[in-house]
């Protein structure tokens, strides 16, 4: 048995950081997914693809995995650099770009 400790990314639809900074261990999927045949949906034996578990860090995560014997890689995901932008840039006499309205 061997799972995953990743970041969660943040959604499209968020503007902030919301639920990103939580560490997600799951499981991948083991068995291949059968459609049904009258509804059309995915199904599948495999119940620890259902499972995900949420820690404050990594190390936590990592730690409860060592505890239960689950072997498992860490994902790290890089460094964000916001830019810094201010509205008053896009009327700023020195612009590089030509304005466009």
């Amino acid at each position: 048995m061997r799972a995953r400790i990743y970041q969660k990314a943040k959604t499209a639809m968020q503007s902030g950081r919301a639920d990103a900074a939580s560490w997600v261990l799951e499981f991948p999927r083991h068995d291949r997914a059968i459609p049904d045949r009258l509804m059309g949906w995915q199904s599948s034996g495999d119940t620890l693809r259902c499972v995900h578990l949420y820690f404050d860090t990594a190390d936590a995560a990592a730690a409860y995995a060592d505890s239960y014997g689950i072997e498992y890689t860490i994902y790290r995901s890089g460094s964000r650099r916001p830019k810094r932008r201010a509205y008053a840039d896009n009327f700023a006499f020195g612009r590089r770009q030509a304005w466009t309205h």
